[in-house]
């Protein structure tokens, strides 16, 4: 997980993280924190990479390259997201999967501001006019990765690297299955401006699909 100044939140992630999986998650925090979001992650045993600053895809990219492990998961470190899911997700990607992507929108989401939740319905419909694909959360923040997927493709975006991390698989061929789960109020403050965020989003999601279809041709 990329962590900016989200010490309100951590120390509860990082538990419920140890306690679903009894200790074994080898847990990356890609930190840029001024606060004490990095002494936190610490104490609780998490791999803490000091970075600048330099948005949501940068240190996220290098939270999921960092652990030389089979399986990747990625979560938001606002307590948002439900970590008891995790066996779930794991189980699935050894049923056969190669990404298994969390779907907040199906229960609805009402603890999401309803301009984020309308935006994410738009981003989502956007995705799959342009995919062929039905897909219902482009931009949920708790996936399950097999190595080999995020390695073999390209990294381009940044604010929009969750959308990337969804579209490019499935326009490759890979078995993605979107799984229901809960979406909880954040603690802290939320550091995306919804308006600059989402038309970043928007526009990644557009390049994305248009460079895989020329990809394919």
């Amino acid at each position: 997980m990329g962590t900016y100044n989200e010490e309100e939140a951590i120390e509860t992630v990082l538990s419920d993280i140890e306690r679903v999986t009894d200790g074994r998650a080898e847990v990356v925090c890609v930190d840029g924190s001024s606060d004490r979001t990095p002494e936190i992650a610490r104490e609780h045993g998490a791999r803490v990479i000091d970075q600048e600053p330099q948005g949501y895809g940068v240190a996220v990219r290098e939270a999921i390259l960092t652990p030389d492990r089979p399986v990747v998961i990625t979560t938001d470190c606002d307590d948002t997201y439900p970590m008891d899911r995790i066996p779930e997700f794991l189980a699935t990607i050894n049923e056969g999967y190669d990404v298994v992507s969390g779907d907040r929108l199906y229960h609805g989401a009402a603890t999401m501001p309803t301009f984020n939740r309308f935006g994410n319905h738009a981003f989502a419909a956007i995705a799959s006019l342009l995919m062929g694909t039905r897909v219902h959360d482009t931009t949920t923040g708790m996936r399950a990765y097999r190595r080999e997927v995020v390695e073999s493709i390209d990294w381009t975006e940044n604010t929009g690297l969750s959308a990337e991390l969804l579209v490019r698989p499935l326009l490759r061929g890979y078995d993605v299955r979107e799984i229901p789960i809960a979406y909880g109020e954040r603690a802290g403050e939320t550091k995306l401006d919804p308006l600059r965020g989402g038309a970043a989003i928007a526009k990644s999601i557009v390049t994305v699909c248009l460079e895989e279809r020329l990809r394919s041709l």
